[in-house]
This record gives C-alpha cells, structure tokens and sequence, in this order.
C-alpha cells in the first residue's frame, strides 16, 4: 500500500490508474469521523471505469497513524482542525502532481472538503458533499455530543475487534438499513484503530461555536460549483442542518437546486445507497465537465 509522508506523519493512500487520453480533475474522497478509506471502495470500484480516484486515510485515522504513539496530555487540537486536515489534503495533491481535483466528502470530510476548496480553489473544481451540512450551534446539543464523543474516544478497548458479535450492532449503527456485515466489522477495525489524539482534537475542535458558525462564511466564498446529498432518515446530520449550509452557496441561492435528498438514507449513503449516490455523483460531474468516453 503506497504511503505519502505529510508534514512528518505517514498517511496510506490509494489512486486508481489514470483514464488514458483524458485530461479530467481526478476524483478525491474523505471519509468521515472514526472511519477510513475502505467505505468508498464500491463507489471507487464503479467510477474508477470513468475517471481517476484517489482515496486516503486522515491524519489519525485508518492506517494513516504515526509510527509513535504520543501522550493524550500532549494533545494539541489544532493539529486535528479542519483546516489542518484542508491543508495535509492540498500537501497530498501537490505530491501527487494532481492540478485539478473533485472533492467528495463525508460527513466531517465533507467540512474538510469545503475547507480546501476555500485554501486552493486553482486546483479544486468542485465539491459534493456527503451526509455533510451544519452551521447552526445549539450549546446544550453540542456539549452533550462532545461529552459523549470523549467518553466513547476515551473508553474504548482494543479488545472490541475480538467481541463475538459486535460487528453485527455496528452494521446497525447510524443507517436505515443493516449493512452488510463485513462492514459492520470494518467500522468496529476503525473506531478502536483511531488515535485518540485524532479522535478528540478533530471532535472538539470542529464542534466549537466560532468553528461552526464560520463553515457558512466558508461556503459562502466558494466560487466553485457545491453540491449536498443528504439522507433523508438521517439521524446524525439531518437535512434540514443539510440546506441551512447550502443555502449560503450561490448554486441555493440562483436556483435552489444544490441540495438532493436521497429516499431511504441514513447517515452512511455511500455503502447505504451506493448505487443512488453514484448516479448522482455522475450526473452533477457531467454538468461541470465532460465524461471521457467509454
């Protein structure tokens, strides 16, 4: 598995061969919180035929964990921002030499990838937003889910990817619909993987009242196309938290038309709905920019 060093930490990544003859922005999925890259493969393994893909982990997730564990005391959140992760993603592009990129994001990747497209709009096209909104901060809500998201972090015991059975809850976890076990057990793998540095410094410090309240000022400056697709059952980031982001961006505000409900949805709409959500992803790239032929 190819490894990339980014500011002196270690992230894995993976970039399907190029479409020959073409020259199209290649595609780039962010996974979200305590999650990795392994949840794009059936998107990736359908649009790899069309256009070039590259899928990695963040910085404390996945396999993308330092080669030395440091002390949770020494934590500096701001290493985990989002802008910090916006900044290792334009540091893996220019590695890369990839000069024109689609961002698709999930839930916290889809605020990562807002924030890129905000840091270096050359190279950053487009973006679609997956299972991803907010903007609005409601205090008691959001200590309430910071205080349990620490406990959670905090609490974990590596002896989870070894309980007989848990997989089956994870696949339960957060959808409309079970998912099929395997990736119930990918995600217990991820969320006792994650360093729990990451794990809290991308947790608190993406939910604090000034953050929150500046992703709408973010997407408001986007020049770039912007587009939301949110789970209609969606328990996490309902669609109404979905539009309230949207509507900042100029695509909302000229024709009402960059948000897409998908029917059925939880919160994890790339494994949940992948076929719906490929669709969709390859019908607003062809809005913006010519498929290659087949």
């Amino acid at each position: 598995m190819p490894i990339i060093d980014i500011l002196g930490f270690p992230h894995f990544y993976e970039l399907t061969p190029s479409v020959l003859g073409k020259n199209q922005p290649i595609l780039v999925f962010i996974h979200g919180w305590l999650l990795g890259r392994q949840y794009w493969r059936p998107l990736v393994e359908e649009l790899s035929a069309t256009y070039q893909c590259l899928v990695y982990d963040l910085r404390g997730f996945g396999d993308s964990q330092a080669f030395e564990k440091q002390p949770v005391e020494t934590m500096d959140n701001e290493k985990y921002s989002l802008t910090s992760y916006a900044q290792d993603l334009l540091i893996l592009l220019k590695k890369l030499e990839i000069e024109q990129a689609w961002l698709i994001g999930h839930s916290l990747g889809g605020s990562i990838a807002l924030w890129a497209a905000s840091l270096n709009p050359e190279v950053v096209k487009g973006i679609i937003c997956l299972n991803a909104g907010g903007g609005i901060y409601l205090q008691e809500e959001f200590e309430r889910f910071r205080s349990i998201g620490t406990k959670i972090v905090k609490m974990r015991p590596h002896w989870l990817t070894r309980c007989p059975l848990l997989d089956i809850l994870f696949s339960y976890l957060m959808v409309v619909r079970p998912l099929k076990r395997q990736w119930g057990k990918q995600r217990v793998i991820d969320f006792v993987k994650a360093d729990t540095q990451a794990a809290l410094g991308s947790l608190l410090s993406s939910t604090t009242e000034v953050e929150v309240h500046l992703l709408p000022r973010v997407v408001s400056r986007l020049s770039q196309p912007v587009y939301f697709l949110a789970g209609d059952k969606d328990m996490v980031m309902e669609s109404k938290y979905v539009r309230h982001l949207a509507s900042f961006h100029w695509l909302f505000k000229e024709c009402g038309g960059n948000v897409i409900d998908i029917a059925n949805c939880g919160h994890i709409a790339m494994l949940e709905q992948s076929e719906v959500v490929k669709s969709y992803i390859e019908e607003l790239l062809e809005k913006h920019i010519v498929a290659p032929s087949s």
